[in-house]
């Protein structure tokens, strides 16, 4: 494979290669000449604004968007002010940064998404130069303006603007500046003469690079590496000097023999490189600079562009396009010419293995005898993910493969892994897609932010196919695509409502991760408000259903989505926003319609709105439900006044809704109070807001028998109720004669036990001796028992000759009464 170190050039003790990428599908007249173009890095787009400083109305300047391989995205006339940069976020978004300060930010098909300025002072004066650069932070901007003014945004999503100190001694713009990111602070860097200075958010230092030439001259170009960790300047003698961007360490200075400054300057470097390299452009010339004295010189026959990326190099022209890059070492180490590597001596056994040749076997036991065959197979791989070339990287894949037979200790997920990935990366390198990514930037990038781009781009069945290969989980993988796919497919006004609809539910089905409420409100965003309905329709949570409904003010519906949920903390969300959004008449009448909506809300009004629920049962001619609410009412009422006025609205509702129950208890609730008030007024008894039972038992506490006895005869209290209350009374009151006339006064309708029981109770047993008499038969045995009397109750059960009184008053026998013990154990009737 001869070819494949055909491209090689030898500088220092590494080679560099140019890998034709592209030829530009774009059809650009005159190339990029007079142009501003922006090219992302990772592959990305390139934004090109052909002649931006023509202001007359009748040429204005087209802004085209292509993809890296030169397909068009978009193209549109430019009708804004004058644009001195053009850059690209992270996200693949195009910066446009006028010389008023005005940043516009475009997506990638041109559509206009926001602008921010960057700030009064930068607009008062003109934005001389820009630049666009990425930190961990997310994508920044930095500008300087005809006084010389450097203004700082670190992230243009939380835009913090910081204007940095002024320079001393600096009119104007400088010859050339740069941003850098260190230690979490982001700093600009100029030029000042044959100083450097650094500008952070308080000061200004001057600082020389370590070892450069005091009679180098003035700097005139710089750059920092993709990483920010290494800066290159170049002077007007010639010299570029490359180190470490915090100016501690020199690698190298080299006579470029060039005395004007390049165009570009950028460096060339990628991971675990053998050496760090700098490529500097000139109108006709190219230039790679190193560590050694020597540079590698290519010239150019047109205008280009320099875009630097993480492991090489892109350039840019009107018709093609390139990567330059360092050749890796196992790459060198097995295309070398008379390389004895163990991944050389494999690549060549699988030559001959494929030519039927003896030689091959000679090859694998000079590798196995080595020891070398598992490192042979490893160099193969790690190899094939550092070529463009389809038919290089076959090869030694399939070398790799012819190896790795002959181990039996041999794991074959990084083999596997690196097969799949170049087959992605193939598949994304192709024309028709347009993203170059080499292998390095594939894995620095990972798989979802690919995906992403290629959602970005609106290549679903490409990412739908890479998802379903490397076999990502359906939720971060097929599912988002589809996501993407059905927002950006309700925007399109080509076809009805309902096909829409139609095929995006044949497409996203019920697929996991997709919120068809999201897709919805694409729709309803897009001015689709119907569509958005009979997408909502597909949602399956009707919690994220009803926002969007009240968003679309469709009211009645989301109410009916709530109900339908069962979920009452929905529903009365929704019920609070119709009340704020409504009329009160409305709103009344379509809660008549949701009966369960109704309810939440007279619960709710129970609580907190009283007025509005009796308006609301006065709406519907709810005289049941009025009248409990007067009757809640005149509970909370202090005075009797007012709580019999309440109770006679409540008379009256309940009345009309001819419920006789109600009526009649609220009826007598009135006159209950009204006994009490008279009796308060009276006599001072504190009755009222006690209950019937408890009236009456504070009468009697009071002494106040015959007002009792009225409420007794006047609300027809049961004789056994009256009775007890009485009785308790009196016994707890001591009022033994009155008790005892109280027991003389007619037939006791609850018998004499209980006498016993109070007196029991109140500790008088001899009075309460005065009612054993006339206790019943039934009774007697635990009348006595009460008093103690084990004789007179085993008298009485003898008597009775009941077996369970026998059992009672036996197990309240002591042992030492044998002789009781023995004669109710003889009474007892045997079984």
């Amino acid at each position: 494979m001869a070819f494949v170190t055909a491209s090689w050039n030898p500088l220092g003790d590494a080679f560099y290669r140019k890998s034709e990428l592209y030829q530009m599908s774009w059809s650009l007249k005159d190339g990029l000449k007079d142009a501003l173009v922006g090219a992302a890095p990772y592959g990305g787009p390139i934004a090109i604004l052909k002649e931006p400083h023509r202001r007359s109305p009748s040429s204005r300047p087209h802004l085209e968007i292509y993809s890296a391989s030169g397909n068009t995205l978009s193209s549109f006339t430019w009708k804004s002010g004058t644009v001195v940069h053009l850059g690209w976020s992270v996200c693949d978004e195009l910066l446009c940064i006028q010389d008023d300060g005005t940043v516009l930010i475009y997506d990638l098909f041109g559509t206009f998404r926001r602008h921010f300025s960057l700030g009064p002072e930068v607009s008062q004066s003109q934005v001389m130069e820009a630049k666009v650069f990425h930190s961990p932070y997310g994508t920044g901007v930095a500008i300087v303006t005809s006084s010389g003014r450097f203004t700082v945004a670190t992230n243009i999503d939380d835009l913090k603007l910081r204007r940095l100190p002024e320079v001393p001694g600096l009119q104007g713009p400088p010859s050339c500046w740069c941003v850098l990111t260190q230690d979490r602070q982001t700093k600009v860097l100029l030029s000042n003469g044959s100083e450097l200075n650094v500008l952070d958010n308080t000061s200004c230092i001057a600082v020389t690079p370590p070892g450069l030439s005091p009679d180098s001259g003035p700097i005139l170009q710089m750059c920092v590496s993709f990483s920010y960790k290494y800066l290159a300047v170049f002077t007007k003698s010639g010299l570029v000097w490359t180190g470490t961007s915090d100016l501690r360490e020199k690698f190298s200075e080299v006579d470029t023999k060039m005395h004007s400054a390049p165009q570009q300057m950028v460096w060339c470097r990628r991971p675990r490189a053998q050496q760090p390299s700098v490529v500097l452009m000139w109108e006709r010339l190219l230039v790679v600079a190193g560590q050694c004295s020597d540079t590698i010189q290519f010239p150019l026959d047109q205008t280009s562009v320099l875009v630097p990326e993480l492991d090489g190099v892109r350039i840019i022209c009107g018709t093609h396009q390139e990567l330059l890059q360092e050749v890796p070492l196992v790459s060198q180490e097995i295309f070398k010419i008379a390389s004895m590597s163990p991944g050389a001596l494999l690549l060549e056994a699988h030559r001959e293995y494929e030519k039927h040749s003896q030689k091959a076997d000679e090859y694998l036991r000079e590798i196995k005898d080595q020891r070398v065959l598992t490192e042979a197979v490893t160099q193969c791989v790690e190899a094939s993910g550092h070529e463009w070339n389809c038919t290089v990287q076959k090869a030694l894949l399939r070398a790799a493969s012819f190896g790795k037979c002959f181990l039996s200790d041999f794991s074959p997920e990084v083999f596997v892994s690196t097969c799949r990935e170049l087959r992605v990366l193939n598949a994304v390198r192709d024309t028709s897609v347009g993203l170059p990514l080499s292998h390095i930037q594939f894995k620095q990038m990972t798989v979802q932010v690919l995906i992403d781009r290629l959602v970005h781009r609106r290549l679903y069945p490409l990412a739908i196919e890479i998802c379903r290969y490397l076999k990502i989980p359906e939720f971060q993988g097929v599912s988002r695509v589809l996501r993407h796919w059905a927002s950006c497919k309700v925007q399109q006004t080509d076809l009805s409502d309902e096909a829409v609809a139609r095929v995006v539910c044949s497409k996203v089905g019920d697929s996991p991760g997709v919120s068809y409420s999201h897709i919805a409100a694409k729709a309803y965003e897009s001015g689709r408000p119907e569509l958005a309905i009979q997408l909502l329709e597909f949602e399956a949570r009707s919690g994220e259903q009803v926002p969007l409904l009240l968003k679309m003010k469709r009211s009645h519906l989301a109410l009916s989505k709530a109900v339908e949920s069962g979920d009452s903390d929905l529903v009365f969300t929704v019920v609070t926003f119709l009340k704020n959004e409504m009329n009160r008449g409305d709103f009344f009448m379509t809660l008549r319609n949701q009966p369960l909506a109704l309810s939440l809300y007279r619960q709710f009004c129970r609580v907190q709105e009283s007025q509005t629920l009796k308006d609301l049962l006065n709406q519907d001619d709810d005289h049941e439900g009025l009248g409990n609410f007067y009757v809640s009412a005149a509970l909370r009422e202090k005075r009797t006044e007012g709580r019999v006025a309440a109770l006679q609205n409540a008379v009256d509702e309940f009345n009309k809704g001819k419920n006789e129950f109600n009526t009649k208890a609220t009826e007598e609730e009135m006159k209950l109070l009204r006994f009490q008030k008279k009796l308060d007024e009276e006599k001072g008894a504190g009755l009222q807001g006690l209950c019937l039972q408890d009236t009456m038992e504070a009468l009697l506490n009071l002494g106040l028998h015959k007002q009792a006895e009225q409420l007794y005869r006047d609300f027809r209290v049961p004789d056994k109720r009256f009775w007890w209350l009485k009785l308790r009374a009196l016994a707890e009151k001591h009022d033994w004669e009155e008790l005892d006339k109280f027991s003389r006064s007619k037939k006791s309708p609850i018998g004499f036990l209980p006498f016993v029981e109070v007196c029991v109770k109140n500790q008088n047993e001899s009075e309460a001796r005065k009612y054993l008499q006339k206790v019943s038969p039934e009774q007697k045995v635990r009348a006595c028992l009460l008093l103690g009397d084990l004789e007179a109750a085993a008298d009485v059960a003898i008597e009775r000759r009941n077996e369970a009184e026998l059992g009672a008053v036996l197990s309240r026998c002591p042992a030492s009464n044998k002789l009781l013990i023995e004669r109710l154990q003889r009474a007892t009737p045997r079984k």
